[in-house]
C-alpha cells in the first residue's frame, strides 16, 4: 500500500486527515509550516506553507521541535516545543489558527504548562469521555537524566487545569538503549482509540540510535486517565528495527479517506547508524486484535 519511505527526509511526522485532505505539520526554516496533500504516497511532493515564525529574542525563538496540528472545538491549534537556544529551556507553546484553513497564519497564544513549569517537549492532545488531556515528555526536575511521560487535564485547548501526573518512565530493557551515560527516553506520545479502548503509542530509547522504537500504554476501561495505575505498559514494543528499517519512532495516526483503515506515520532510517541525519518518513497500516490493541503491519 505504501512505497516506503514515503518522503526521503523528515522527522517527527504529524499527519492528520480533515475534510477530504491530509495536512502535514512540520518545523521548517525556523518556523512552523503546514502542507496539504490528497495522497499519503505523495508526501514528498507536499508544498509547505509557513504559518508561524517566532520573533527573535524570546524564550520560544529557537529549536522548534515536533509541531502537532489539531482541530479542537471548531478551531485549529498547533502545539510546538521551543526554547531560546538552550535546550534546558525547552517548553511547550500553543498557536491558534486564524481561519478554518490550516494553511492560513496562526497566532501565538502562549506557553502551555502545569504549575511545575519543568522542561517539556512533544506535547499532544487526547480527547477521552468528552474531556481534553495534554500529554508530554518532561523532566522530573531540572537535570537531563530521563524523560518521562506526563498527563494533565485541560480546561481549554490552550490551558492545563490540573497537576501533572507521571504515567510512564523508561524502565524496561528496550526503553533504556542508546548509550550508558546518556539520558533515558520516553517521548513522542500519540493517542489512538479503537472501539472505546484508548492507547498512547510513544517512543523509547535514544532517538539517535537504531534501537529507537514505539511502545504502548493502554488505559484500563472505565479508569481515570489521571491515575498512573490506570495505564498498562506493553511488555514489548509495537514497532522496532527490522531489516532495512532502523530507529522507527515518533509517530502520528491518521485514517484512510473513507475512515475504514488506520495508518501510522513515523520516521525511520534506511541505513544503520545514520541517527538523526538519516531520518525519512514511513507509513504502515494498523490492524486491531481481538482486544482492540494496535497491530502495525
Amino acid at each position: 500500500m505504501f512505497n516506503n519511505p514515503i518522503a526521503p527526509r523528515g522527522a517527527d511526522p504529524w499527519l492528520i486527515f480533515h475534510e477530504n485532505a491530509y495536512y502535514y505539520c512540520m518545523s521548517s526554516r525556523g518556523g512552523v509550516s503546514v502542507a496539504r496533500i490528497e495522497d499519503i504516497n505523495k508526501l514528498s511532493e507536499a508544498q509547505p506553507v509557513k504559518v508561524w515564525q517566532p520573533p527573535e529574542g524570546t524564550m520560544y525563538s529557537h529549536e522548534l521541535w515536533a509541531p502537532e496540528l489539531h482541530y479542537l472545538d471548531g478551531n485549529w491549534y498547533i502545539y510546538v516545543a521551543a526554547d531560546d537556544g538552550r535546550n534546558e529551556n525547552h517548553r511547550m507553546y500553543v498557536l491558534k489558527g486564524t481561519s478554518q484553513n490550516p494553511l492560513d497564519p496562526f497566532d501565538f497564544v502562549g506557553k502551555i504548562s502545569d504549575d511545575t513549569d519543568k522542561w517539556a517537549i512533544d506535547g499532544t492532545v487526547m480527547r477521552h469521555d468528552g474531556k481534553l488531556y495534554f500529554i508530554w515528555s518532561g523532566w522530573e526536575g531540572d537535570i537531563n537524566a530521563a524523560q518521562h511521560l506526563y498527563i494533565a487535564q485541560m480546561s481549554s485547548p490552550c490551558k492545563i487545569s490540573s497537576k501533572r501526573v507521571k504515567i510512564s518512565s523508561p524502565e524496561l530493557d528496550w526503553e533504556l538503549l542508546g548509550g550508558e551515560n546518556l539520558p533515558k527516553i520516553n517521548e513522542g506520545a500519540a493517542a489512538v482509540e479503537h472501539n472505546g479502548v484508548m492507547h498512547i503509542v510513544y517512543s523509547a530509547s535514544g532517538s539517535w540510535c537504531d534501537d529507537y522504537c514505539l511502545g504502548l500504554l493502554t488505559l484500563k476501561k472505565g479508569s481515570e486517565p489521571l491515575s498512573p495505575d490506570s495505564w498498562v505498559k506493553a511488555a514489548q514494543p509495537v514497532l522496532s528495527k527490522s531489516e532495512g528499517m532502523f530507529g522507527p519512532g515518533h509517530c502520528s495516526f491518521t485514517v484512510s479517506p473513507d475512515g475504514s483503515q488506520t495508518y501510522v506515520i513515523y520516521h525511520a532510517n534506511l541505513v544503520s547508524g545514520t541517527g538523526w541525519r538519516g531520518r525519512s518518513v514511513w507509513a504502515k497500516p494498523v490492524n486491531w486484535d481481538e482486544n482492540n490493541y494496535p497491530v502495525i503491519l
